[in-house]
């Protein structure tokens, strides 16, 4: 049926590059993307730097990335993205085997908003791409607990100095927060929705939103899973076995 008039003004639809090396998954995934209203595949790729090119010749809203691609992999398409700034819109959910392996933190520091397992729900698939194009961090709870039993066993980075190194930077960088937005940080970490943080600190979700926006901005962060990450490298939150 066809839009009237009145409906010219609404959203246009999120753009999604898909990213996979098995052609079969990709043509099920574009189904149904396609069949949704508010989204569209505008591009298909099978290794990573397909990806990174189709990134910036379709302007795709959000990418549906594979970790694991012959050539260039996932990891290293999603590096080259974020660090391109003309792709800085661009969010990349990172579609793993399982919902957490060994290559998530990697993702996350590479710059992915976030990951799924390949065998979730079609919902649960349609429901990442709306939240990584708003720029929420795709990160259940049950993600954030893998994510910082990760960090458990690689004892926040694999290479000791490189770790430290990096700890020191972001605690420079920490020191530009106020005493507010560290502990906003602090809630954020815990994986607490901004509705959750809201009722921790008796503040509106709206004011919860802007101290994280602000703690985004000078930290360089490009969204929450990015303030997820530089909590834990930085020490400001500590991993505790369960």
């Amino acid at each position: 049926m066809d839009h009237t008039p009145t409906e010219t003004t609404a959203a246009a639809p999120i753009r999604v590059l898909l990213a996979d090396d098995q052609a079969l998954l990709r043509s099920a995934f574009k189904v149904l993307v396609d069949s949704e209203p508010d989204m569209q595949v505008v591009g298909e790729a099978s290794d990573g730097a397909q990806a990174f090119a189709l990134a910036r010749e379709t302007r795709a809203d959000v990418v549906l990335m594979d970790i694991r691609m012959p050539g260039t992999d996932g990891l290293a398409a999603t590096r080259m993205i974020s660090a391109d700034p003309e792709l800085a819109a661009v969010r990349v959910v990172m579609l793993t085997t399982f919902e957490v392996d060994e290559y998530v933190v990697q993702a996350l520091r590479a710059g992915a908003s976030g990951f799924l397992g390949k065998g979730a729900e079609p919902e649960e698939l349609l429901n990442a791409i709306r939240v990584a194009a708003a720029g929420e961090a795709l990160l259940s709870p049950a993600a954030t607990k893998g994510l910082i039993a990760t960090f458990l066993a690689q004892g926040g980075g694999a290479d000791p100095a490189a770790a430290a190194a990096t700890a020191g930077s972001h605690a420079q960088s920490l020191a530009a927060l106020t005493g507010r937005e560290r502990e906003v940080l602090v809630h954020v970490a815990a994986g607490l929705s901004n509705d959750e943080i809201a009722g921790r600190l008796e503040v509106s979700p709206l004011t919860v939103k802007t101290h994280v926006n602000r703690a985004m901005a000078k930290l360089g962060a490009r969204d929450r899973a990015q303030l997820v990450v530089i909590a834990y490298e930085s020490g400001l939150v500590r991993p505790r076995a369960e």
